[in-house]
């Protein structure tokens, strides 16, 4: 936290979001929520661990009103919303390494936070919602522990109005349709950092997007384990208007992902979603185990089809393994900018070296202001961070020959699948695999100084 009594934050990029004084270890959120009125109602159920002796703790929760606290485990003193933050007091001491649970109800008309990085969360579409949390927007909609490495096991049951699908992180698990309200529940098994938990609300139907040779995969209705033999099963959340144009578009995702799981290893969840919006978006999001993307994203150009890449290619690298610190972020963003350059290659299209060519000679022509390996808090997103982190990584490439550097990647996604990383970490897996190359020493110029290092 901020200079409260709870302890230093987490993260200097983030230092108003986040405690170090506890872990949740599982968020079972119920929603209720009116599309005319913008009316959200919920409770969230939250399994902890405390990781220090709290006579109080902080969740973030941004806009809404808490009104009920209670638990089965602990006995609540007080509640009460303060900047930003749910304050929770005990009467009595909660010991270190205890697990408690607190039921805390909620309510009021979400939007998004407004901050450095304009506005993140809870927002409304012409005709539905889109969650967009990165990096800050989660208490925007639900009480969290926010920060990337405080991954926790979700449960959603969201009900909204009939004739709308909900959307949410994970497996749907069930669906239950009572007059004029629907109610869906998913499940996110894996471990998921707060900002890419998602709600996505609309005029939905589910298209399949199978590879034609395969057997068509029956949409998903509940949970089932996903047979590693077999394909992904991968969907589109589309309005039925742009559906032919989603399929058209989508068409070569079975390819981007047999592609990906050569290079990166298996995909990590049981299944992949791809929302598209009745509304234009800026940008593409991410979310474990999805993405959103807008209408305007819908065609076969490179412009979209690198964006369509970049998305899926977050879910081994921003999703499964995950930054423990914003400052990591080109851990996220470079990988999945050289993952379009990958699918670029795989696809028959332009290879990686001319990407980079071209990519160097654009960025040696910018500023040469910006450390990717730590940007700072107002620049963590700047395209600079994603072009130059693909760059440091085709530069490891070259230096360690095509084997030796996909087979890092697959042992990156692999030994910290679920897991919260930081640059050192990479650095370590790479001098351990790496053989006959200087895996610190080639990155650090292009990690740690701010002149571009030369191709």
């Amino acid at each position: 936290m901020s200079g409260s009594a709870e302890g230093p934050a987490p993260d200097p990029y983030t230092p108003a979001n986040g405690s170090t004084s506890y872990r949740v270890e599982h968020y079972d959120l119920t929603l209720d929520y009116k599309l005319a009125s913008n009316r959200l109602s919920g409770r969230a159920v939250l399994t902890m661990t405390a990781q220090r002796e709290l006579h109080e703790l902080e969740l973030d929760l941004r806009g809404l009103r808490t009104t009920k606290v209670t638990s089965d485990t602990v006995r609540v003193r007080s509640f009460k919303d303060r900047g930003g933050k749910l304050v929770i007091g005990f009467r009595h001491p909660v010991p270190d390494d205890a697990e408690f649970r607190l039921d805390i109800r909620y309510e009021g008309n979400p939007e998004p936070i407004s901050g450095t990085w304009g506005e993140v969360g809870w927002e409304e579409l012409t005709d539905g919602v889109i969650v967009a949390g990165q990096p800050t927007g989660a208490p925007s909609w639900f009480p969290c522990n926010d920060h990337p490495s405080r991954k926790a096991r979700y449960r959603f049951t969201v009900t909204t109005d009939a004739g709308y699908r909900a959307i949410c992180n994970g497996v749907l698990v069930s669906r239950i349709a009572k007059s004029s309200r629907t109610t869906w529940v998913y499940e996110q098994a894996e471990p998921m950092a707060t900002y890419l938990a998602t709600v996505q609300i609309g005029r939905y139907e589910l298209v399949a997007l199978n590879d034609p040779a395969q057997p068509a995969v029956g949409l998903p209705s509940h949970a089932l384990p996903r047979d590693p033999a077999q394909p992904v099963p991968q969907y589109a959340a589309v309005p039925p208007s742009l559906a032919p144009a989603a399929r058209v578009s989508l068409a070569r995702n079975h390819e981007m992902m047999t592609a990906f799981e050569q290079h990166f290893g298996p995909y990590p969840f049981p299944q992949y979603l791809v929302v598209v919006t009745d509304d234009e978006l800026e940008i593409p999001l991410e979310a474990q185990t999805l993405s959103i993307i807008g209408r305007n994203h819908l065609d076969q150009d490179w412009k979209a089809q690198r964006l369509i890449a970049h998305e899926l290619a977050h879910q081994w690298f921003g999703n499964a393994v995950t930054a423990a610190r914003w400052q990591d972020i080109w851990l996220h963003e470079g990988f999945a900018c050289y993952a379009e350059w990958i699918w670029s290659e795989a696809g028959g299209s332009t290879t990686a070296d001319a990407h980079a060519l071209s990519t160097h000679q654009r960025l040696a022509r910018e500023p040469q202001d910006l450390a990717i390996g730590d940007p700072g808090a107002p620049d963590m997103f700047d395209d600079r961070v994603y072009k130059r982190g693909a760059l440091a990584l085709h530069a490891l490439r070259k230096a360690a020959g095509d084997d030796a550097f996909f087979g890092l990647l697959r042992s990156w996604s692999g030994e910290y699948r679920f897991g919260s990383v930081t640059t050192p970490n990479f650095l370590a897996l790479a001098a351990r695999t790496l053989q006959g190359v200087d895996a610190e020493a080639l990155l650090a110029p292009w990690l740690f100084a701010e002149e571009l290092p030369a191709l």
